[in-house]
C-alpha cells in the first residue's frame, strides 16, 4: 500500500526528450501549445498518486534558457468577469498570476495575446494594466471562414509577434482562450518569413497510447465527470 503510483522523475526526464526531440523536428521553432495548468496542477495529482503539483513547469526548467512563453486570454472571458472555480478567482486575476509565478521563476514572458477583441471598455483597462507592468499586448480577432483565415487578410492581418527563442510555450488561464489560433497565426507568419516553425500540443489526459479503459483513463474521466468531458 505504501508502493508510489506515479515516478515523477521519470515523467520530468521523460517528457523534457519528448518535447527537445519535438524542437528539433523543426529548423527554426517550435510552438508548443500548453493544455492544463502550468501551476498547481491538483487536478493531475488527484488521478495519478504521486504527481507532483508542480510537475509540468519543473519539465521546463531545463529548457528555460531556450524557452519564452506567450500567454493567451478571451476578451469576452475578461468581460463576463470569467472565473475558475477550483480558485475562485477572474480569468484576468489569473492570467496575472500565472505571469508573476513564471516570471518569479525566471522564465521569460514574452507577451499576451488578447483574442476575439472587439474593442470593449473593461478589455482596454486590462491592456493599460499589462502596459505598465511592462508586458506587451497583442489583440486578435476571429475570422471564420477558412479561405480568408488562411490568407493575408486573416492569419496575416494579425500583428506578428516576434520572438527569439526556439521554444515558445502557448498556455492560457482557461479553456477557449485562443492558444491554437495564435499558435497558427505565428506559424503563418513564421512561414512568410521563411522560418521553418512547428507546431505541437502537450496535454496530459487522456493519454493516447494507452486503451481507453485503462485505470488512468478511466479515473480521468471520472475527474471530470461534471464537465462532461467525453
Amino acid at each position: 500500500m505504501n508502493k508510489i503510483g506515479f515516478n515523477n522523475q521519470k515523467y520530468l526526464e521523460m517528457q523534457s526528450e519528448h518535447i527537445k526531440e519535438r524542437i528539433s523536428q523543426f529548423g527554426d521553432k517550435l510552438y508548443l501549445e500548453f493544455g492544463g495548468k502550468l501551476f498547481d496542477d491538483s487536478h493531475a495529482a488527484r488521478i495519478l498518486p504521486g504527481f507532483k503539483n508542480d510537475a509540468k513547469i519543473s519539465m521546463f526548467k531545463e529548457l528555460k534558457n531556450d524557452l519564452e512563453i506567450i500567454f493567451c486570454i478571451n476578451a469576452g472571458d475578461i468581460e463576463k468577469n470569467k472565473t475558475r472555480g477550483e480558485y475562485g478567482i477572474t480569468y484576468d486575476t489569473e492570467l496575472l498570476r500565472l505571469i508573476n509565478n513564471s516570471k518569479k521563476m525566471g522564465f521569460s514572458v514574452n507577451s499576451v495575446v488578447i483574442t476575439l477583441y472587439r474593442n470593449q471598455v473593461s478589455v482596454d483597462k486590462f491592456i493599460k494594466k499589462l502596459n505598465r507592468m511592462g508586458i506587451k499586448t497583442f489583440t486578435k480577432g476571429y475570422p471564420t471562414d477558412v479561405d480568408t483565415i488562411v490568407s493575408d487578410e486573416g492569419y496575416g492581418a494579425n500583428p506578428y509577434i516576434e520572438t527569439t527563442k526556439p521554444l515558445i510555450l502557448v498556455n492560457a488561464p482557461g479553456p477557449g482562450s485562443g492558444k491554437l489560433a495564435t499558435c497558427l497565426s505565428q506559424i503563418y507568419h513564421e512561414h512568410k518569413r521563411g522560418k521553418n516553425a512547428g507546431y505541437a500540443k502537450f496535454e496530459t489526459f487522456p493519454v493516447w497510447n494507452l486503451p481507453l479503459k485503462h485505470p488512468v483513463n478511466l479515473a480521468y474521466e471520472a475527474a471530470t465527470a461534471d464537465l462532461k468531458d467525453v
